[in-house]
């Protein structure tokens, strides 16, 4: 294809150390897409969370969210495609976290194709930062036991804790549940020393997410720039074209890079995209 064709991670790329996005960025974005850039991001966060913060950039094209369990059109806010577990699955995970006196937030679809967030009472450090660095957000709903019944679709499961703590975790819904569930395990970028635990669809991640995406934009994966900076963006890297790194990446994608650019504190995404605005241009 003639356009260039992005998929760009959000947390540690696109967005600086402070969860924002810079000016520069902002306006590279907007007259690349005006200029007819296929452009768009695949995050771990949902709808809500991404839109938050990265809402000042006019986004048409389908988002990839929660790691690829969801494709969502931004224009209609309306769920075009995805992979979610089975509320059993969900439930044998849930009385595995219990068992180990760990209990995680529920990411799922309603009946009405609304995102809840469903958890019991919070009083984990790394539960209560994560809930408040999201203030008053709707979707957070507290129960006194945690199940997921059969009318939910469920996005992802996400374990917050120390390492020490969620290892055991991790091996024992392996043992269990094995290839039924994808598993990813990720050093949280914002909350100290401590680690994200996620389970979901075994192809609900980054590599069935772009697949799904380039499916609905009208392209191939070879045809797509992808951006990254850290382990669960490795899916998009092994279905992508072409694959570019941030500076501050991790060790294990910077050696899959094609590229290696500016860090995310220095606007590397939007600098790579506005050099090659110029090449296409000139």
């Amino acid at each position: 294809m003639n356009k260039a064709i992005y998929l760009t991670d959000l947390d540690g790329t696109l967005l600086s150390s402070n969860a924002t996005l810079s000016e520069f960025t902002i306006r590279v974005l907007k007259d690349s897409l005006e200029e007819g850039a296929i452009i768009s991001y695949a995050t771990a966060r949902s709808y809500q969370s991404s839109n938050a913060i990265v809402s000042q950039i006019p986004w048409i094209y389908p988002l990839v969210l929660y790691n690829g369990a969801l494709l969502y059109d931004p224009v209609h806010k309306s769920v075009l495609d995805g992979y979610w577990l089975d509320p059993e699955t969900t439930n044998v995970i849930l009385q595995l976290g219990r068992s180990l006196g760990i209990m995680p937030l529920l990411f799922a679809l309603d009946k009405e194709d609304q995102e809840r967030v469903w958890h019991e009472k919070l009083f984990r450090t790394g539960d209560l930062e994560f809930a408040a660095s999201r203030p008053n957000d709707p979707r957070f709903h507290e129960v006194a036991e945690l199940e997921c019944p059969q009318h939910l679709r469920t996005l992802i499961i996400t374990f917050i804790g120390h390492l020490d703590e969620l290892i055991p975790l991790k091996n024992a819904v392996i043992t269990v549940l094995g290839e039924r569930v994808h598993l990813h395990l990720m050093k949280d970028t914002y909350i100290k020393d401590h680690y994200f635990l996620e389970f979901s669809h075994p192809l609900a991640n980054k590599q069935e997410g772009l697949r799904l995406w380039a499916a609905y934009v009208g392209c191939a994966g070879v045809d797509v720039t992808v951006f990254g900076d850290n382990l669960n963006d490795v899916g998009m890297f092994l279905a992508a074209g072409t694959k570019v790194a941030v500076a501050n990446a991790h060790p294990d994608l910077l050696l899959m890079a094609d590229e290696v650019i500016s860090c995310n504190d220095q606007d590397g995404v939007a600098a790579y995209i506005a050099a090659k605005s110029k090449e296409i241009s000139g």
